[in-house]
């Protein structure tokens, strides 16, 4: 699969998460295969006001790339101001358009998976976005507002009528949030309707789910979300079966223990000694679903305030 000058032969992607896809975890993703990393989403407007937090999201590490970085906003001439910056700061690769955040926080805005029902606006948006820009534009969206509004077909063929060179669809609706099941069989019909690559999106857990997704819809790419928290093991045993047919087996205690200390010494590195364990904390839980103890381990590194704390818990891991 291709997007602009890039060949992606294996194509697992990491999906754009707020809160998640930050520069240590991306660099982790690359580490483990994953030949395409995808930004928290990033506001046009903090852009363009150059709110110091913004200007942080926008920064990228050379180990990282090629990195995607995820713009959201609603109004046509501010993306487009916003996505000449990213250029600018050569700190972007490609360029994705967010319309399937379903948050209320960024939906009130019309922002988002709002968008999904503002046709004309949207396009305008992603029409102004391909027109500011050199990069490739790719767009992520969900299959619609609601049941009774289901229009990605509508959606996708606008993007593409737009300039965007690929389009991610999430199998959910926005009233879905992450609930119930992602409709694969809805993102094949785009697949089968669109000129531009199709990344397919939602509930995609392992390799049975890779080969699944994949027949269903006929998308050879595709994109990992919730899955990755605290499993970017999944990258490599993703795109290592594509490579071979080899199913790799689970990470090892030692290789989870390893994997943790390393994420936490990057997040210091990255955000400090006061941020960067507390952001640890939540990554941690999720390093160490499934595992016994798992429920004690999390009363732990949630008061957990120091790199020493974390190697002190790690060593209770067994």
């Amino acid at each position: 699969m291709k997007i602009g000058k890039f060949d992606f032969p294996v194509p697992v992607f990491l999906a754009p998460m707020a809160g998640v896809t930050d520069t240590p975890y991306r660099i982790l993703a690359r580490e483990m295969g994953c030949p395409l990393v995808y930004s928290e989403m990033v506001s046009d407007k903090g852009i363009n006001y150059r709110n110091e937090h913004t200007l942080r999201m926008l920064s990228s590490e050379e180990n990282e790339r090629p990195i995607a970085m995820q713009l959201f906003g609603a109004e046509p001439d501010s993306v487009a101001r916003a996505a000449a910056y990213i250029e600018e700061l050569k700190c972007a690769d490609i360029i994705d358009f967010n319309m399937g955040c379903p948050a209320p926080k960024v939906v009130k805005n019309h922002e988002g998976s709002a968008l999904l029902r503002n046709p004309e606006g949207a396009f305008k948006v992603l029409k102004a976005l391909v027109g500011a820009v050199s990069l490739p534009v790719t767009v992520k969206m969900r299959i619609g507002w609601d049941d009774a509004h289901i229009n990605v077909l509508e959606m996708a063929r606008l993007a593409e009528e737009a300039g965007v060179q690929a389009v991610a669809v999430h199998g959910r609706t926005r009233e879905q949030f992450y609930s119930g099941r992602a409709n694969w069989s809805i993102i094949g019909d785009v697949r089968k309707q669109l000129r531009i690559p199709v990344i397919a999106n939602g509930d995609i857990r392992n390799v049975d789910d890779l080969i699944k997704i994949r027949e269903v819809t006929g998308c050879e790419a595709v994109m990992v979300g919730r899955a990755a928290q605290g499993n970017p093991w999944i990258f490599r045993q993703l795109t290592h079966y594509l490579k071979t047919g080899e199913r790799l087996p689970a990470p090892t205690m030692e290789e989870r223990k390893t994997v943790i200390l390393r994420h936490l010494d990057m997040l210091l590195r990255f955000k400090g000694d006061y941020i960067g364990p507390r952001e640890m904390r939540k990554h941690a839980t999720w390093y160490t679903r499934g595992i016994k103890g798992n429920a004690e381990l999390r009363v732990l590194f949630n008061k957990a305030e120091t790199r020493e704390d974390f190697i002190n818990i790690l060593n209770k891991m067994k």
